[in-house]
């Protein structure tokens, strides 16, 4: 379950087998535990959401895996997100698992919140880097500033050269880059088609599908969420072609969603 956007970041859902605990997290963040047998706070009454409009998915883009694969989860993040880091090794996980074969793709999209006043030019950093080493010098960027960072805005700007030059790229022609600011109107672009999407807090995911969902995979996913309680958390689209992924959602959950629509 996420937070507004001025106040908190996503909360987290917890491993399996727990008990589903509801408590405030600063500023009325709330913390999701999932449970897959005996669930409390089933939500019996889960509407389908409105079609979800988003950036088409373009090979160009941010992109791990094939592009055309039945399922594209677009992420919407924040690189000083501790929900984002976790999210990060689930959604590395599952590309181990499900990109080798062409099954799940990942497209990575910019999504600083102003909470932390220090990812805006984070996200600006990941845009130097794939213009400097393209699509390769990106992903390896990515997954090394979310491992480097410990969050909430404690990245020392200084370590981005570092990160840039592990990540292969010319360290003097990434910080003219990125001292230039000449990604920052895209980086804002994501803020807004984030926003526009429905987005009020990171991590925020599409999952987008080549084929829409058949009434029985539709049913079988309504009934899923609902008896675990994630009402607020998983959310398919009215045409049955996306499926809302809101907050740092644990591995088991994304990989059910993936086996359940890939049938």
């Amino acid at each position: 379950m996420n937070d507004d956007q001025k106040q908190n970041e996503k909360s987290n859902l917890g491993i399996p087998g727990a008990i589903i605990i509801v408590g405030v997290l600063i500023a009325g963040a709330i913390l999701l535990s999932h449970k897959s047998s005996a669930p409390t706070a089933v939500n019996t009454a889960q509407a389908p959401q409105p079609s979800i409009s988003i950036q088409p998915v373009s090979p160009t883009e941010h992109i791990l895996g094939d592009p055309n694969a039945p399922v594209v989860i677009v992420e919407f993040s924040d690189t000083e997100c501790p929900y984002c880091k976790m999210f990060q090794t689930t959604m590395e996980t599952i590309m181990t698992t499900y990109g080798k074969n062409g099954t799940v793709a990942w497209v990575y999209r910019d999504f600083p919140l102003d909470i932390h006043p220090l990812s805006e030019k984070e996200s600006e950093s990941l845009e130097c880097a794939t213009e400097l080493g393209g699509n390769t010098a990106f992903w390896k960027y990515e997954s090394e500033i979310y491992a480097t960072t410990t969050s909430n805005n404690t990245l020392d700007p200084a370590k981005l050269p570092i990160i840039a030059k592990d990540a292969g790229v010319n360290v003097a022609a990434f910080n003219t880059c990125l001292a230039s600011g000449k990604y920052a109107a895209t980086v804002q672009a994501g803020i807004t088609e984030a926003e526009s999407a429905g987005a009020q807090g990171t991590p925020f995911s599409i999952m987008v599908l080549k084929t829409p969902l058949t009434p029985t995979i539709e049913n079988t996913l309504n009934t899923y969420i609902a008896t675990n309680g994630l009402g607020q958390n998983v959310m398919i689209s009215s045409d049955n072609k996306d499926i809302v992924l809101d907050g740092a959602l644990p591995l088991q959950i994304v990989t059910y969603l993936i086996d359940t629509v890939t049938k």
